[in-house]
């Protein structure tokens, strides 16, 4: 009497489930999907990605969001407290607060992306490339690298944006400056690891050049802990955003940029509270919401976790 053969899934997740995968599609998307089923174990991460979610929506369709034109004065209504027609209140040239803040998630989020997207290659070539060839060429990229380290990050983004002036663009290159090295160091660690195994050795045996060898199979390697360390970051990122438009030396007026807001609010803290208190509250909110995700999406992506 023949066995009978097992039957081939017939659901998607039984096909995501499947013991044995048969391709390396199948294989890959497995991963993917235990690592959300992980990620989803982690209410306090999801709530980050709830909150996330919430700005990309908000910066997206802001102009239905918002109730008033964010940069309308009205003298008329300064500094009224929240109500019915202003959910905020308003600020002490009469505009609406809700409305500001809404369209100031997209200052925010623009400055956390386009630095992310400077930081995080600018970090990942130096530590790969220190970390591949050491000897002379490490020495010398780390110790650039210690000299950036060596300030603190919100005080040597002043010192840029003194430099080259206040402004969106000229903080956002402040911001990116102060934050590469970390990423360097970070790749530059498990770059060391992984040039002694031995798929490396065999790369080096079959011809290939150093660039193919790093881009092929070193960054590749590096990828999970850098995409965890610029989540992380980003909530570094707003806040010296955040700060430095406290200082005037961010967004510059009428821009809704939160720290700004903040600042112009502080004036007003004892007497009419919620000029200070919606734009920190988002700070804050998002903020956490970056740390929270960024510590759950650590703990699906470090295999040492498991």
């Amino acid at each position: 009497m023949g066995s009978r053969s097992t039957p081939a899934p017939t659901t998607l997740r039984a096909w995501l489930t499947a013991e044995v995968p048969s391709s390396a599609a199948q294989a890959s998307l497995q991963r993917a999907w235990f690592g959300w089923l992980r990620f989803l174990g982690n209410p306090l991460a999801v709530a980050g990605l709830a909150v996330i979610l919430l700005l990309l929506v908000t910066a997206a369709f802001a102009p239905w969001i918002a109730t008033h034109n964010p940069d309308a004065q009205n003298l008329a209504v300064r500094l009224q407290p929240p109500s019915a027609e202003h959910w905020f209140g308003t600020d002490q040239i009469g505009r609406d607060l809700f409305s500001r803040v809404v369209y100031g998630s997209r200052i925010t989020l623009y400055i956390v992306l386009l630095v992310t997207v400077i930081v995080a290659p600018i970090g990942l070539l130096v530590g790969t490339i220190a970390g591949y060839f050491g000897g002379v060429v490490d020495t010398v990229l780390m110790r650039v690298t210690d000299i950036f380290l060596a300030f603190p990050g919100l005080v040597l983004a002043l010192a840029f944006v003194a430099a080259l002036g206040p402004g969106l663009e000229n903080a956002v290159i402040a911001i990116s400056l102060t934050n590469w090295p970390g990423f360097a160091r970070l790749a530059r660690a498990e770059t060391m690891i992984v040039r002694s195994s031995d798929y490396i050795a065999a790369s080096r045996l079959q011809g290939a050049s150093a660039a193919r060898i790093i881009a092929k199979h070193v960054v590749p390697m590096c990828m999970p802990s850098v995409i965890v360390r610029a989540t992380l970051s980003m909530a570094g990122i707003i806040l010296t955003a955040a700060g430095l438009g406290f200082l005037g030396l961010g967004a510059q007026p009428p821009s809704p940029e939160w720290g700004a807001m903040l600042s112009a609010g502080r004036r007003f803290m004892l007497d009419y509270w919620w000029m200070p208190t919606f734009p920190g509250l988002a700070i804050l909110l998002v903020s956490l919401a970056f740390n929270l995700f960024g510590d759950g999406l650590r703990d699906v992506l470090d295999p040492r976790s498991e």
